[in-house]
């Protein structure tokens, strides 16, 4: 597989997953409204603020935060382990190691291509945000904005790869979905989708810095909504993206070392 291979595949894979997620346009409708969590979690965070403020957060602030966490859901995740596990187990992955491109171009292409549709999700969110709660809710200057899409690709960027390196476990196990399930658990509690992240005491917080949850969907959420001044948003970018390259070496080498592992036989 060669680069010039690869970058002339890369448009037609890009057509092929918007045309399926227009075509899957109802089930990708059911799964945002599965992840309504952080909607539940604003009313409740704004009864608890009713009275004064959490930490730095009074009722606009947990408004703000949730309906950029909602928004950030959308578009920094990925279903590649669910798609890995699926083709092992059916045997087709075969098809896609016949290809002159590598699968793993075809799972992240097939991510991308939905953000069009999950964009017409998270923009309008976003919006609601700036009406509800003021010119805050978004970043007020040009490098905020840049650093919070540095933050969204590098969140999405550590959802694939963990998504990629859990899958490719089911090469040497009956099925990584368990695995997976054990790492959602832990995105829920320590990456800022349930309560902000620095309402924890301080401990648990530095115990969090160190692990990649966060770095998916607490911090685009911080870069959105103006958290850190510029040193504390460049120390946090710099550790995100140290996460996605570790997590891109995992990746490739649980996915090389697991397909030669892989064999699949027709009827």
């Amino acid at each position: 597989m060669s680069a010039r291979t690869t970058l002339r595949a890369l448009p037609t894979l890009l057509r092929v997953g918007f045309a399926e997620a227009v075509a899957y346009r109802a089930e990708m409708l059911i799964w945002v409204l599965s992840t309504t969590m952080p909607l539940v979690n604003m009313v409740l965070w704004m009864a608890v603020a009713r009275e004064a403020p959490v930490g730095r957060f009074s009722e606009a602030d947990f408004v703000g935060y949730f309906l950029a966490t909602f928004a950030i859901r959308q578009l920094a995740t990925s279903w590649a382990a669910w798609l890995i596990n699926w083709e092992v187990k059916q045997g087709t992955l075969a098809m896609r190691l016949l290809r002159p491109i590598s699968p793993l171009w075809a799972y992240g292409l097939d991510s991308v291509a939905n953000f069009p549709l999950r964009l017409v999700v998270a923009v309008p969110v976003i919006l609601l945000s700036v009406a509800l709660v003021g010119a805050k809710a978004v970043p007020q200057h040009a490098w905020q904005w840049g650093f919070f899409v540095l933050s969204l690709v590098g969140g999405w960027a550590i959802a694939f790869l963990a998504n990629v390196a859990i899958g490719a476990l089911c090469f040497f196990l009956e099925s990584s979905e368990r695995v997976l399930e054990v790492w959602l658990v832990l995105f829920f509690v320590c990456s800022g989708y349930m309560y902000p992240v620095e309402l924890l005491p301080p401990t648990l917080r530095t115990l969090i810095d160190w692990l990649p949850f966060r770095y998916q969907i607490g911090l685009p959420v911080e870069m959105l909504t103006g958290a850190h001044g510029w040193d504390a948003a460049v120390r946090l970018l710099m550790a995100q993206w140290a996460w996605v390259a570790g997590l891109a070496v995992v990746a490739g080498v649980a996915w090389k070392q697991g397909v030669k592992r892989f064999a699949a036989f027709g009827g």
